[in-house]
């Protein structure tokens, strides 16, 4: 019974991770979509000079998840440390497929 009020007893969460599913869906959608090479976006991240955003990604990711992983506790069962290592390395993984995929698709 406490899933279906979850959206009234914690609304800040609730809403954030509707908001975070919602940029997922769309992504999602836009990529699988983007097949026929019209759009302009997949164009962008797929040009010459991509490697250069994946890298400065690359970078970004290890200076954020490196110095916010060490300002989270880590003792106990309910320390944030296991959620955030989790998003950093699908994140990282995604972020390292893309930059290997403009590296070697020159």
């Amino acid at each position: 019974m406490q899933l279906f009020t979850l959206a009234f007893q914690r609304p800040i969460e609730f809403g954030a991770s509707a908001l975070v599913v919602t940029v997922m869906i769309v992504v999602l959608a836009k990529a699988a979509l983007s097949s026929d090479g019209k759009a302009r976006w997949t164009r962008r991240i797929t040009g010459p000079n991509s490697k250069w955003l994946f890298a400065f990604l690359a970078i970004g990711w290890a200076l954020v998840f490196g110095v916010g992983l060490q300002l989270v506790p880590h003792e106990g069962a309910n320390s944030p440390y296991g959620g955030l290592g989790l998003i950093a390395l699908f994140s990282g993984f995604f972020i390292m497929m893309g930059f290997l995929w403009s590296v070697i698709g020159e």
